[in-house]
């Protein structure tokens, strides 16, 4: 008796087992996927590129002549105007031959009236006058050139700047040449970055290539410089080490923010005309490679790799591998197999677009 309940109940056991795991697999057959399709539409991604930022003119300050640097008129990091002074190298050398020169000049100048008087009373020749003339303009060039040196020896600003590091200070004995400072004009600024091959082919055959292109500055404390800045100027060659030529954009910078040597990124806006887009959350990964799982008009679920030509928020373009009368799964990928049939239901790509964090146009 004992033997025949044990079986019995087995069996209702069995019995009620099979019966959920069929009422389960039936639930998951009859399971739901939302599915819709990739819309094309005309649309604009921003790409970022590392930058190095350098004034419009940076010079190095040095001394032109030898001699003690008796005074240092202006500070580190201080605006300087053109003109103003900067350093003074102690003249008295420099003056002594002023001096000397001009006193030459003198003589000189004597020597050619004495040579004129004898010339008109017949008592030298023509050659001598001659001789003494150029012997004048000679002492005229030295004296000119003791002026120079002198004017060498106070150093000026040959622009509107600021300026840098101190390389000296007051009592220093100077070599000829000898670096002082540098000075930078931040009025403008040059931003330099670097494009791949590929993207420069894009740019430089594009429609509106003669126009000037408008960029922004994302700078390093990830904040948007307050400008826009202007596309101008292709370097003439490619580095053969990176694949890359560089760019330069043209930045005012009224409020001297930026300053020479900075880096940042620049934040250039590229237009896609009748791009194809899906969402990034209908697509999966497998050893570096996109795919997305397109339903057929079988309800059969069929794996595809895709390739991406560029990415936005929430979304990829797409630009082999799909066309606008495809169907793929949009949610509920993990759920899904290769060649599952499933039931689906469709969404406008115009209702998933909107439902997602875009900044598309």
């Amino acid at each position: 008796m004992t033997k025949r309940t044990l079986l019995f109940a087995s069996v209702c056991a069995l019995f009620l087992y099979t019966s959920c795991e069929s009422k389960k697999e039936k639930k998951e057959e009859h399971a739901k996927f939302l599915v819709t399709s990739p819309i094309k539409k005309d649309t604009s991604i921003t790409k970022d590129y590392v930058s190095q930022i350098h004034s419009i003119r940076h010079i190095e300050v040095r001394a032109l002549e030898r001699g003690y640097l008796k005074q240092i008129h202006v500070d580190e990091g201080q605006y300087v105007k053109k003109g103003q002074q900067m350093f003074n190298i102690m003249p008295n050398i420099y003056e002594a031959d002023l001096q000397k020169a001009r006193a030459e000049a003198k003589v000189a100048e004597i020597e050619l009236q004495n040579t004129q008087l004898l010339l008109d009373g017949n008592v030298v020749s023509k050659n001598e006058l001659a001789m003494a003339k150029a012997s004048f303009d000679k002492a005229n060039a030295e004296v000119t050139l003791a002026q120079t040196h002198l004017g060498f020896t106070n150093i000026r600003a040959p622009f509107d700047g600021i300026m840098d590091h101190l390389h000296v200070r007051e009592g220093s004995l100077l070599d000829e040449g000898e670096l002082l400072t540098t000075l930078s004009d931040n009025s403008q600024m040059w931003v330099y970055f670097n494009v791949p091959e590929a993207e420069y082919l894009d740019y430089i055959i594009s429609t509106d290539k003669d126009t000037k292109k408008e960029v922004g500055l994302l700078m390093a404390n990830n904040k948007p410089f307050n400008q826009v800045g202007i596309v101008e100027t292709i370097e003439g060659e490619f580095n053969n080490a990176t694949g890359n030529i560089a760019f330069r954009a043209t930045f005012p910078n009224p409020d001297k923010i930026l300053r020479h040597g900075e880096t940042g990124s620049i934040l250039m806006t590229i237009p896609l005309k009748d791009a194809l887009i899906i969402p990034q959350k209908a697509t999966f990964e497998i050893l570096d490679k996109k795919f997305v799982f397109v339903v057929d008009q079988d309800n059969v679920v069929k794996q595809r790799e895709i390739f991406i030509g560029a990415e936005m928020s929430n979304l990829f373009v797409v630009t082999k591998g799909l066309t606008e009368k495809d169907r793929i799964i949009l949610d509920g990928i993990r759920m899904v197999k290769d060649n599952q049939k499933i039931e689906s239901e469709f969404v406008s790509p115009k209702k998933v677009l909107s439902s997602l964090d875009l900044y598309t146009e």
